[in-house]
Order: C-alpha cells, then structure tokens, then sequence
C-alpha cells in the first residue's frame, strides 16, 4: 500500500492524538487523493494551514500526494515573511466581521463589546454556519469537523474555554488591535448602538436617569446602554486586551 510521510508544525498539533504530534508520522493510502483531503482526513481543518511542502517544495491544496511523499503542513505565520511560497489560506480579509458557533454566545458578546461585527444564534445549523462565513466572515467555533466545510475559508478553531481568554486569543490571533472600537454595538443583537439626545426615555428607570446624563440605543431591538458601575472595569479590560 502507498505511503507518506506527515509533519505537523506549531498549533496544528493540538488536533493530532498525542502519538503524532511534534514528529513525522507514516500515513497509508489507496489511492493518491489531493493532499487537503488527507490532512483533514488527518483531523486538522484546512483553514488553519498556511503553507505545505511536498519534498521540499510549496504546493497547494490540490497536489496529489504520492508513494514516499513527505509532507510539512505549517500554521498561519504571524511574522514571517514566505515570499514567494504558496500560501494556500485565502488572503486576510479586509474588515474583519464574525460568525460563531452555539458553544460562543459569552465570546461573541465580548466581540461585540470590542465593536466587532458578530453574528452569534444559539440555533443556527452547521450549514448555516458555513454559509455565513462563506460570505466574507470568519467563523470562529469550538468544533473542529465544522472548519472542514468546503466554503468555509477564512475560519479558527478556538483553543481556550474561558470566554475572556477567548477574546484575548482572537484579537491575538487576528492581530485585531488597531480595530478595536469598544462600546459601539449592541451586546444583545450586534446591532450600531446610536447616542440619544435630549430627555432619556421613561423607559430608563427614574433612578438611573437621576445618576447618568449619556444614554444610548439599539435602533434593532431597543436596548438601552449608560455608563454604570461595570463600564470602569470593562475600559481595563479593554485597555488589557490593547
């Protein structure tokens, strides 16, 4: 039966069993078949990969992997520079907006905190998923099989459980700094939050309106947003993730 050498580098290990990580590892097949379909047929999800080598040489998603191949798939690079080798992840995208998963409704909250558009419904099916970040968002999900979705291009696999270390590792890993605009949407629906002048709503509670003289709305769902005892502790948190 045909053989071929896998190399995994960096956090694609971390969708490998311990006893293929950080080393070569042989992989038999039938019949050669494009060398995406075997590394997530490996388990790791190809929107995670950056660069592949065969032999030495860069290839693309759709080399066909040969008896006594050996193959190097790396992680997306942060700071160095490939040149002229084949990056098969599509280039990054422009602005970029989320779609998440039904395991993230705290991180897309926290997202939006941020100012960043995120789609986030608990009830949305793995098609529709898919479908949304095939419209130029980046899907951000807990469950690996879901990346593997052929219109998925731009999409992470996150790697913490806590939603505030999960924000940290997007905007990390996204280098998501210099867009940070916080307090600008809505939490609840991600609707563009708009300042209220004049008088505050009645629907404001008297007491709130007693304390506070800034006031803003959700045109979406009609949430109301002031200024209250937490915004002090979300500007540092804010000012960490900075």
């Amino acid at each position: 039966m045909p053989q071929a050498w896998f190399r995994f580098y960096g956090e694609l290990n971390d969708f490998l069993p311990p006893s293929r990580r950080q080393k070569a590892f042989p992989h038999r097949f039938d019949l050669s078949a494009p060398v995406k379909d075997m590394i997530e047929g490996l388990g790791v999800p190809h929107p995670e990969v950056e660069l592949i080598l065969a032999n030495g040489e860069s290839v693309g998603f759709h080399y066909l992997v040969r008896d006594g191949d050996r193959i190097s798939v790396f992680p997306v690079f942060e700071s160095l520079d490939i040149g002229p080798l084949v990056r098969v992840r599509p280039a990054p995208l422009r602005h970029p907006r989320f779609v998440l998963d039904a395991h993230l409704g705290k991180l897309a909250a926290y997202l939006r905190l941020l100012g960043f558009d995120s789609i986030y419904r608990s009830d949305a099916s793995d098609h529709e998923l898919a479908n949304l970040a095939g419209e130029g968002r980046i899907l951000l999900t807990r469950d690996a099989g879901l990346l593997k979705h052929g219109s998925v291009t731009h999409g992470y696999y996150v790697r913490e459980t806590e939603p505030r270390r999960q924000a940290a590792e997007v905007v990390r890993r996204f280098q998501l700094e210099r867009w940070i605009e916080p307090f600008t949407r809505c939490l609840r629906c991600n609707g563009l939050l708009e300042r209220l002048e004049g008088d505050p709503p009645p629907s404001i509670p008297a007491a709130v309106r007693q304390r506070h003289t800034e006031f803003w709305r959700c045109p979406g769902c009609g949430r109301h947003y002031w200024k209250g005892s937490h915004y002090r502790r979300m500007q540092e948190w804010v000012r960490a993730i900075r």
